[in-house]
């Protein structure tokens, strides 16, 4: 009974809303199995892309579609720069608990909230998954806990959806070492 198997990637899958046909966009890789998890979720009538930093995110990407068994269209790009037309994505997953958002300058993150606004059709959906850190227990005794993201953690994603217009901007909630922040691309963006 202590070793009872659970979903590893319940929490991150339930909290993002991903469904079946939907369009995803995930930006920054920090943990494989995630992306392919949440991928997984979108089916055959749906799509899956990531844009990442470098070649060890893309290695980690590509290997998270594998285990999960689900094709994900991986690009290595900066995250400031989206190859994916006007309106075309339904959910748009920002990974950053490795600290990819709160590594990028105030400009940059400014890009990376305006491209995807731009990417994300009305009425889509952002979801930041930062590091809330005071993960503990086995996950902490094993390694398996998560950089805290002073960028979710502190408030600034919510400041910076809200900036670029996203509404109902809301932090959804932090627990087994990671924060949620949502927002909604209304009908009509700021210039």
């Amino acid at each position: 009974m202590f070793l009872k198997h659970q979903d590893p990637y319940g929490l991150v899958v339930g909290m993002t809303g991903v469904k079946l046909g939907d369009r995803l966009l995930q930006v920054g890789c920090a943990h494989g199995g995630r992306l392919g998890a949440i991928a997984a979720k979108v089916g055959l009538s749906g799509r899956a892309v990531a844009v990442v930093p470098d070649q060890a995110s893309a290695d980690r990407a590509s290997k998270g579609a594998a285990d999960a068994g689900v094709l994900i269209e991986v690009e290595i790009a900066p995250p400031t720069r989206v190859a994916l037309d006007d309106e075309s994505v339904d959910l748009a997953v920002v990974d950053d608990t490795a600290g990819l958002v709160d590594g990028l300058s105030e400009p940059d993150r400014v890009s990376l909230f305006r491209e995807l606004g731009r990417v994300l059709r009305p009425g889509g959906r952002v979801m930041i998954i930062g590091g809330a850190g005071g993960s503990g227990g086995l996950s902490k005794l094993f390694g398996r806990g998560t950089v805290a993201s002073s960028f979710a953690t502190a408030g600034a994603a919510n400041r910076a959806l809200e900036g670029q217009g996203f509404k109902l901007v809301r932090t959804l909630a932090e627990r087994d070492g990671l924060i949620f922040v949502e927002g909604v691309k209304p009908r009509a963006m700021l210039a």
